[in-house]
């Protein structure tokens, strides 16, 4: 009797325990939801209204907004000249670059992977050092190079007797400083694809008579078309939603594309909320389809080149050629870290830009601090850096939280509604910055006492805008720990929480640490959400230094970008000491 007792007791408990388990679950998938909803889903709907009206969904009201519903400004923006060829420039001046950075990663993948080139470590540094650069810096360190009258480059050839002379206040400026810094993105999905492709297959084509030229092309590149596909697509996109390089290089010679155009709509008088946000579903309209046939490719399986059986990644000997393959990446280092890092630095510390020949250039009476003491002189300066730091460090510490729950909920439980999570989670991805920061503007511009004019809408901006890539950054390492540590701790009676706690957060450390430091370093250098988000209490370091070039003074936005770069410089290197430290702590207790 007793046992029956018992084991009814044990049932009841079993029964009661599972009960609340379900309820915390359905709490805990509402309240992701609820969140995402907030962040993504709201935005992105007042926007879709605010193209659909001739209102403003918040001060009109949505009910009002919704008897106005019509296809107007689309039909406006369409029949736009000015629209077409803002469009046209974009594809232009994207597809060019992506050739450029399709051409650049390739090579340098081809030869750290599979050739004999000394220093290989070095290249495959310099391949992915130039996405540490802020966009912005990267358009003005060019500039201070090749503008064509007082551009560094063309005052050396001069000096040298040469008549060539550049100009990169135009198109193939433009097209040109996106291929060079858009190239590690190509680099990373063709050098992991070249990593895990086995090298038989190239074997076999050279024994049957084909030339290594002949393999490159027939065997090598077709293989991995499905990485060159991806990164060319990602490229393309992270491309279409920049905003610094095409406002600095293309705006003086009157080249708009449709970041430039968008913000010029919200800057007319009055301004054309309702056009800007035609075009921007435009431009999130064709983000979008282009992600789509990223995940499309990635998902091909008809390109299949990693086999069961072992191997290692072929090495090509190319004899005395490998010192031209090592003098590439040199040259490559060169011309996206050395010449842009001397031309902010000379530009930085010299009185004026006036160079008269190469021999003025080392004149030490012409440099000072100047440009830096009226940096600082102005309060906005040290309050730009202030607001800068306060939502990097908002973003990374809420981002980081918010894609740890989304992570864990998707990677780790099997819940009903992690699919809508993951879903809706994702959806930023299709979505550039700029389109982020008029979509918070439609959302909250007319709320009253609501986030708008905070430090708080740019931060939740920043996340939102963020939240894929943190959340990609952060699914390795929870695919990295086993269930069975889980397992044994619900066993010994921990709950969800306890476990996630004295478990998976210790485990992860190393990873939630670099997905905060991402976060961070995005937020800084982040400027298309922050346009349109900033009032003078809130204006951050990216949109400080738009105001010091379009004010004409090249010396001050040079010191700044320099003030930018270490700072960045210097919180990287802190979190990847962090980082490492975590890591190291973790070997040490699973060891």
């Amino acid at each position: 009797m007793h046992g029956q007792a018992d084991r009814r007791s044990e049932v009841k408990r079993g029964a009661s325990e599972g009960a609340r388990r379900r309820a915390f679950s359905g709490l805990w998938v509402t309240a992701l939801l609820a969140l995402l909803t907030f962040l993504v889903i709201y935005p992105v709907f007042m926007l879709l209204l605010g193209a659909l009206t001739d209102t403003n969904p918040v001060v009109d009201g949505i009910r009002l907004s919704l008897s106005h519903l019509s296809i107007t400004n689309f039909l406006t923006v369409l029949a736009n000249p000015n629209v077409g060829e803002a469009l046209l420039n974009t594809l232009i001046a994207c597809g060019g670059g992506t050739a450029i950075a399709v051409a650049i990663g390739l090579l340098f993948s081809w030869i750290v992977v599979r050739t004999n080139t000394p220093f290989k470590g070095f290249i495959a540094a310099a391949s992915i050092l130039p996405l540490f650069a802020p966009p912005l810096v990267a358009g003005v360190a060019w500039v201070i190079l090749g503008s064509p009258k007082t551009g560094l480059i063309n005052t050396v050839f001069k000096w040298m007797g040469s008549d060539l002379r550049v100009d990169f206040y135009s198109m193939w400026g433009l097209v040109f400083v996106f291929g060079i810094y858009y190239a590690p993105y190509v680099y990373m999905f063709t050098s992991s694809a070249l990593r895990n492709m086995d090298p038989s297959l190239e074997e076999a084509a050279e024994i049957s008579g084909a030339s290594a030229f002949a393999t490159l092309f027939t065997v090598t590149f077709p293989l991995i078309m499905p990485a060159i596909v991806s990164g060319m697509l990602l490229s393309f996109i992270v491309m279409l939603g920049i905003y610094g390089i095409p406002a600095v290089l293309g705006a003086p010679s009157n080249i708009n594309v449709l970041t430039t155009y968008i913000f010029k709509l919200t800057n007319w008088s009055p301004p054309l909320y309702n056009t800007a946000a035609a075009v921007a579903i435009l431009l999130m309209v064709v983000t979008g389809l282009l992600v789509y046939l990223q995940q499309k490719v990635l998902s091909g399986r008809s390109y299949t080149t990693v086999a069961g059986k072992a191997f290692r990644p072929r090495s090509l000997d190319l004899g005395p050629w490998r010192w031209l393959t090592f003098a590439l990446g040199v040259v490559y280092l060169l011309v996206v870290v050395v010449l842009p890092s001397l031309a902010l630095i000379v530009a930085a510390f010299r009185k004026f830009m006036f160079i008269r020949d190469v021999a003025s250039l080392f004149d030490m009476r012409q440099y000072s601090l100047m440009h830096f003491r009226s940096i600082f002189d102005n309060p906005l300066t040290v309050r730009s850096i202030y607001n800068a730091v306060e939502v990097g460090i908002i973003t990374a510490v809420a981002g980081g939280a918010l894609a740890f729950a989304i992570g864990y909920t998707i990677h780790r439980t099997r819940v009903s509604g992690r699919r809508a999570i993951d879903l809706i989670s994702t959806l930023p991805v299709a979505i550039p910055g700029l389109v982020v920061g008029v979509a918070y503007l439609w959302a909250w511009i007319g709320v009253p006492g609501g986030l708008y004019g905070t430090i708080w809408i740019l931060a939740l901006a920043f996340i939102a805008r963020f939240m894929p890539d943190t959340v990609k950054a952060l699914s390795t390492s929870f695919m990295q720990i086993h269930r069975e540590l889980e397992e044994a701790a619900w066993v010994c009676g921990r709950g969800m929480l306890g476990t996630i706690g004295t478990i998976v957060l210790p485990l992860a450390r190393p990873g939630v640490l670099a997905a905060m430091t991402l976060l961070f370093v995005l937020a800084i250098r982040e400027l298309g959400s922050s346009l349109f988000l900033y009032t003078s209490n809130t204006m951050v370091m990216s949109v400080l230094l738009l105001d010091y070039y379009e004010g004409g003074n090249v010396g001050k936005t040079a010191a700044f970008s320099l003030v930018q770069t270490v700072l960045l410089g210097v919180l990287i290197g802190g979190a990847n000491w962090l980082s490492r430290g975590a890591a190291q702590r973790n070997v040490t207790r699973t060891g």
